[in-house]
């Protein structure tokens, strides 16, 4: 029993340890070479840089903003703890109310994605809160993500 009990702060360790590697590891798969915003800035033209959840900010005033999902918009996902550097997806096309199709990098690591199912959530059907289609399990992700709205690759002045 004194064996057992001498080496349980090193099992615990180790256990902590390997739990620390899963984190990073996995993290890591999602800061690889493909990212949502490189690939949303080739794809629609939009001349944003930095972390997907500036680019709401940055477009103020050189772009227009809508909550209402068009053919070609920007779907700008907050920084949340789940999504640390924010998300875009481009609308493909619109489905419903509350359904668009987008096409999207790195949601799923290291993959792009066409025509993937997003849902607005929101209360007031504003498109600020959505749930994101997720491939392993075959349907809408548990998870709701609160999102800024939609950047028209339109100057700002062409805002309705």
């Amino acid at each position: 029993m004194a064996r057992i009990l001498r080496c349980l702060p090193l099992g615990l360790l180790a256990l902590l340890a390997a739990c620390g590697n899963h984190y990073e590891y996995s993290r890591a798969s999602f800061n690889g070479p493909l990212q949502c915003a490189p690939y949303a800035r080739e794809r629609t033209g939009l001349k944003l840089s930095g972390s997907a959840a500036s680019w709401w900010g940055q477009s103020s005033g050189r772009y227009a903003h809508t909550h209402m999902p068009r053919p070609g918009e920007v779907l700008v996902f907050r920084a949340t703890s789940r999504v640390p550097s924010g998300h875009v997806s481009i609308v493909r096309r619109q489905v419903s109310d509350r359904t668009i199709l987008v096409d999207h990098a790195n949601w799923e690591p290291g993959r792009i994605d066409h025509a993937v199912p997003v849902t607005d959530v929101s209360a007031r059907n504003d498109w600020t809160l959505v749930r994101v289609w997720w491939a392993p399990v075959h349907g809408l992700g548990k998870r709701a993500y609160p999102t800024y709205g939609f950047i028209s690759s339109h100057d700002s002045d062409d805002a309705s």
